[in-house]
């Protein structure tokens, strides 16, 4: 049956993924210094300006400001008359401690008293998370997601190489893929946006974009006469970053996760410390389904896991393979649930998440990158066992 499905990504100089950036790069620091901090750090972008708030716990001291400012820089903004710039916007920082009335659900589980130390810390808040692999591509991720990265990451290359300096850091990508039988046939369209100077011509930055990066990354076998390109539809994007739209943590959740293949439980990551199980058990949930996917009992599998604040053991977890599973879906929920520990100091340890990783998971996606530890295929050996 022939069908399209459509996945977008964006630039690390999208006002969203600054805002991201910057508070996984704060929560980097606080962690660098003391592995133990609470964060729960939010950031908002405007013209010349960044609002940096939330909540951190922590013996440990980190210049905030400092921090964004350099993040602000590396992304590419040090231009004060584009309306945003490391060295000109206004930081404001209003950061308080953690709620104690959280921290007594994480610090102490309503089943601490069992003795074992992984039921000690509850989860951060209820909530409900999602993990998801399938056979479309070499990381196991949806294809139409992570060619929309590889383009956004590719836009990012060629401008700070000065392949193409006329180019600067905003910028979107979005590509369609038809599907016929279930697979993966031909690309229907390819959109993307790249924010630029005022000296370059459209025709010029239309063919440049086509030629070194649209060309670079879609493979030529799925591209044919009836795709579509769509390269700054609008004609001029000169305005772009926090000077063309506000940013703000979390806002690109999808583009953060599968690509909306798979569903979300809302929760987003970036700022967050791994005691929010809206992050660590949304990554667990990656390397279940993940190595459910390689172990071979599915070619597309979909795990949820859901919480109560200040309860270690999840509530519910469930499993679905749309009809891929080599076992019933109930039997692979079973699995899962008996062979990943989904309790969040046991996520903690097994993942360890107590590392300043978390910059790197802040642009071009969370999943499908082979650095992270959740990315492991480690778990496929025991998972064998019941094919």
């Amino acid at each position: 049956m022939r069908k399209f499905f459509t996945s977008e990504s964006v630039t690390s100089g999208h006002p969203d993924k600054i805002c991201d950036q910057v508070a996984d790069a704060i929560l980097d620091e606080y962690l660098r210094r003391d592995e133990n901090a609470r964060v729960a750090c939010e950031v908002a972008a405007t013209t010349d300006f960044m609002l940096i708030t939330g909540e951190i716990t922590s013996e440990a001291k980190a210049d905030v400001e400092k921090i964004a400012r350099e993040v602000i820089k590396d992304i590419g903004y040090t231009d004060k008359n584009v309306g945003f710039s490391y060295d000109s916007a206004e930081i404001l920082v209003k950061l308080n401690r953690q709620s104690p009335d959280i921290a007594q659900g994480v610090d102490n589980s309503t089943e601490s008293e069992s003795g074992d130390i992984f039921d000690k810390t509850g989860a951060g808040d209820q909530g409900l998370m999602f993990g998801y692999a399938t056979r479309e591509t070499e990381e196991l991720m949806p294809l139409a997601l992570m060619l929309s990265h590889k383009l956004c990451k590719r836009l990012e290359d060629v401008r700070k190489s000065g392949e193409l300096p006329y180019l600067r850091p905003d910028g979107k990508g979005q590509v369609t893929i038809e599907y016929d039988g279930g697979k993966p046939k031909r690309v229907e369209a390819v959109v993307l946006s790249s924010q630029h100077d005022e000296k370059v011509s459209t025709e010029k930055l239309r063919k440049d974009l086509r030629e070194k990066v649209i060309d670079a990354v879609i493979p030529k076998e799925f591209i044919d006469g009836e795709t579509k390109f769509y390269i700054n539809p609008t004609g001029r994007f000169e305005i772009g970053g926090p000077n063309g739209d506000s940013g703000l943590t979390g806002r690109k959740i999808i583009v953060d996760t599968y690509g909306g293949k798979c569903p979300h439980g809302g929760g987003s990551f970036s700022g967050k410390d791994p005691t929010k199980v809206d992050r660590s058990a949304t990554y667990m949930a990656r390397y279940a389904a993940k190595n459910v996917v390689a172990a071979g009992l599915a070619d597309e599998c979909q795990i949820q896991v859901s919480y109560a604040i200040g309860v270690a053991k999840p509530l519910s977890v469930s499993a679905e393979t749309f009809g891929t599973g080599k076992l019933p879906d109930g039997a692979i929920a079973d699995i899962v649930a008996k062979e990943f520990d989904f309790r969040p100091a046991a996520i903690i340890e097994k993942l360890k998440l107590k590392r300043p990783v978390y910059r790197a998971t802040a642009t071009y996606g969370h999943f499908g990158k082979p650095d992270f530890s959740w990315e492991r295929t480690d778990a496929v050996d025991k998972l064998k066992k019941y094919l």
